[in-house]
């Protein structure tokens, strides 16, 4: 019998150590570290009867390997085949984490419902009748989804055999326990081998597996970090859970973008897809409000409209707050800094708040023209008009500089009826194309008279 082996890991970060230390020399943290034991027997491989585990890899040239792509697996979502590239990949892996009760399982199981390939959605969290409870709810009528209730890899290849489905869905990845594994399931050590066991099986018969991950108090996914790069696409579920909308990213995707993002509103039948974000990120207001500016942006392929909210008030205190929800506070004190010394507003002595609608963050620098605009409008109490966008970047001289695949962004505001999109003057677009209002500046001071005069 092979000797037991044991380690030390840190339960935070997944940081290896020989022997125990109070403090985890990799995350910092105090009292994480705990000893595992990594091996009581030899391994053998996920499918032990023989067949596709026993084959030997060859070398291939790569001019013979052949570069005909392969189908992807419509997954029944616009949203999530659109961050997932296309569709699912036969043979990938894919991690969702996500908050608990941010929605995770309703999403996989609303996919697996409405998915026509024949799905085994294995659950270590749920019983069978309190899955069905929730499957009456979504999409009762499924006849290619079966729900198996099991948490030993072993039993569940076993099962995998003899069903033979296109599609797996695990939930969770830390439920899950291996006999070749002696410490208890959600380890780390556990994590890694049952991660291994199910990329091995997916890789050798081509059969996409979808992971459901918890995630740490700092938001990070629980587990080992060697988790995130073994497998082949990362995607976080975000949100709030006293709002409606979820908005799903990719952090990670070997097959497509990680720019890509994807909303859907929770809903008492599960998630309804969010085809027209601006709807969400832009107010319903019908009176001029100053300190709101909306700016074009993109998230990856996709276009949206948001809405910025600025407050400029007299500081109380002496010292100036400042403060930045979904936008770079860093990126705020430094257009704060341009309007002060290239436009003359004295805000040094001011409190200035700025808040992006919708519970998003931002990191297009192409808003950064709809933020100044919005501070200046709370400033000096004007509204600014609600048929007019902004989209342009503002650079330390106090320029405004021009932002990618602008034609985009005037097609999307001119869709959604505005009348006017600021940009900058060095952009280069068609004439005669468009049938909305475009204004060009090219400094700070132009945006004032523009505005305000």
């Amino acid at each position: 019998m092979t000797k037991i082996k044991t380690t030390f890991f840190c339960q935070n970060c997944g940081a290896q150590f020989a022997k125990w230390q109070g403090q985890c020399t990799s995350c910092k943290e105090w009292n994480t570290i705990s000893e595992e034991i990594i091996q009581k027997e030899a391994k053998t491989a996920w499918k032990t009867s023989g067949g596709l585990s026993n084959r030997v890899s060859k070398p291939q040239l790569l001019s013979e390997i052949s570069s005909e792509t392969q189908a992807r697996i419509d997954t029944g979502s616009e949203e999530l085949n659109r961050i997932l590239g296309g569709g699912l990949v036969t043979g990938s892996l894919t991690l969702l984490g996500g908050e608990p009760g941010i929605g995770k399982s309703t999403l996989m199981l609303q996919i697996a419902l409405k998915l026509p390939h024949k799905t085994l959605y294995v659950s270590g969290e749920e019983s069978a009748q309190q899955i069905k409870m929730r499957a009456e709810r979504i999409y009762p009528n499924s006849d290619s989804c079966f729900i198996l209730t099991e948490t030993k890899t072993q039993n569940i290849f076993r099962i995998i055999e003899d069903l033979a489905p296109d599609i797996v869905i695990i939930d969770s990845i830390q439920t899950l326990h291996t006999d070749y594994i002696e410490s208890s399931a959600g380890t780390i050590s556990q994590i890694r081998e049952t991660a291994t066991e199910l990329i091995k099986f997916a890789k050798e018969t081509n059969t996409p597996v979808i992971l459901i991950g918890h995630i740490t108090k700092d938001g990070t996914i629980a587990g080992p970090k060697v988790l995130e790069h073994m497998v082949d696409t990362v995607l976080q579920f975000e949100g709030d859970r006293s709002h409606l909308y979820r908005i799903l990213r990719a952090h990670k995707n070997r097959f497509g973008s990680t720019n890509e993002l994807g909303i859907f509103e929770m809903q008492g039948n599960g998630l309804r897809e969010v085809s027209n974000p601006s709807e969400i990120l832009l107010s319903e207001s019908e009176e001029d409000l100053s300190g709101t500016a909306v700016a074009a942006t993109l998230e990856g392929m996709r276009p949206l409209m948001i809405e910025i909210q600025a407050l400029v008030s007299s500081a109380v205190y002496g010292t100036p707050q400042r403060s930045a929800t979904g936008y770079n506070a860093k990126r705020l004190n430094m257009l704060l800094a341009v309007l002060e010394k290239r436009a003359g507003f004295k805000l040094g002595a001011k409190d200035v708040f700025l808040n992006i609608t919708g519970g998003i963050s931002i990191d297009d620098p192409a808003i950064d023209l709809a933020v100044t605009a919005a501070v200046l409008s709370s400033n000096v109490d004007i509204a600014i008009d609600k048929r007019m966008c902004f989209a342009a970047e503002i650079g330390l001289a106090g320029e405004v500089r021009p932002v990618t695949r602008i034609e985009q962004r005037i097609l999307e505001a001119e869709k959604l009826g505005f009348h006017t999109i600021v940009i900058s003057k060095y952009s280069k677009i068609p004439k005669n194309k468009f049938h909305i209002k475009i204004v060009k500046l090219g400094k700070v001071h132009d945006l004032v008279r523009h505005l305000f005069d």
